[in-house]
């Protein structure tokens, strides 16, 4: 559920960010407004966390900051490589680009642990690449031309992608899930400033702040990291990859509800396949204890 929120999030966040575009603002402004004040919102939620009562071990010294910022780059790629593709591509398009994450985070999985993955997992993938096909209504545009270079954007935008959801299953997991998370976003907010450090000096336009920055620090970079650094060690790595799928289907509701795209009967098909593949992965067989004495009633 930790996860399925967190890419709901991420679901919801295209769409404003389209939005934002719509209104004449850039990707510079867009990405550093979102980190910044996602960081600022981080930093005061740190202020008030109790503190724990158990003292935190030396994990919490200045060698995990390091890491944990240089591991929040992959978030600040992340949003950057996917905003730029959605420039150049529609939002479906960008979606099942990033979602290329589902098997890049098996195979991930599967040469960290050396651990081929269970049938049950193998299926749930072909499903909600099935799915992804269905809901992105790939099959209703006929001849469409491919722009290679928000493909390319977009793959980068999945490999990114992956290498978060690695951070948030392996990376200090000793420190609480908030001091975890502003670490990572403010790696995440210094690779977006040294990127866009030239758009500060021309036109930058500061009203992005308020316009779009507080819905977009929440759903992008507050909710996200917080339920993604509590859920995904507790599922790994590769089935936290495939529950992060739950973002197709939010992607698709929130383009039809506020930017008033149609939905037809194959991308509602593709939504339940997803949905469906989703529960597959989460119910567990039934563990069967040997009878050792007359059963109770």
């Amino acid at each position: 559920m930790l996860v399925a929120l967190g890419a709901s999030s991420y679901g919801m966040l295209v769409t404003f960010v389209k939005m934002a575009y719509h209104e004449g603002f850039s990707t510079a402004e867009v990405t550093l407004s979102q980190f910044s004040l996602g960081f600022a919102g981080l930093f005061i939620l740190t202020l008030f966390r109790k503190k724990a009562s158990v003292p935190e071990t030396k994990t919490s010294g200045t060698k995990s900051i390091f890491k944990l910022v240089v591991a929040g780059t992959s978030m600040g790629l992340t949003s950057i490589f996917y905003y730029m593709a959605v420039q150049y591509i529609p939002v479906s398009v960008g979606i099942v680009l990033l979602m290329q994450t589902v098997w890049m985070g098996v195979i991930l999985e599967m040469i960290l642990h050396k651990k081929m993955p269970g049938l049950r997992k193998t299926v749930a993938v072909f499903i909600i690449l099935g799915g992804t096909v269905l809901a992105t209504n790939l099959l209703q545009q006929s001849g469409v031309r491919i722009n290679w270079t928000g493909f390319g954007w977009g793959i980068m935008a999945a490999v990114s992608y992956t290498a978060s959801m690695y951070a948030s299953n392996h990376i200090e997991l000793r420190l609480p899930p908030l001091k975890r998370s502003l670490y990572l976003i403010l790696g995440g907010l210094i690779t977006i400033a040294f990127i866009f450090r030239s758009a500060l000096n021309q036109d930058f336009s500061y009203e992005i702040f308020l316009r779009w920055g507080l819905i977009l620090s929440l759903f992008g970079t507050i909710l996200p990291p917080l339920l993604f650094t509590r859920g995904i060690p507790l599922t790994g790595i590769g089935l936290g990859s495939i529950i992060a799928s739950v973002e197709i289907p939010v992607s698709v509701l929130m383009a039809h509800i506020l930017l008033k795209e149609p939905v037809s009967f194959f991308q509602w098909t593709g939504i339940v396949l997803i949905l469906f593949a989703v529960v597959l992965m989460n119910v567990e067989k039934p563990k069967i204890n040997p009878v050792v004495g007359p059963p109770t009633s």
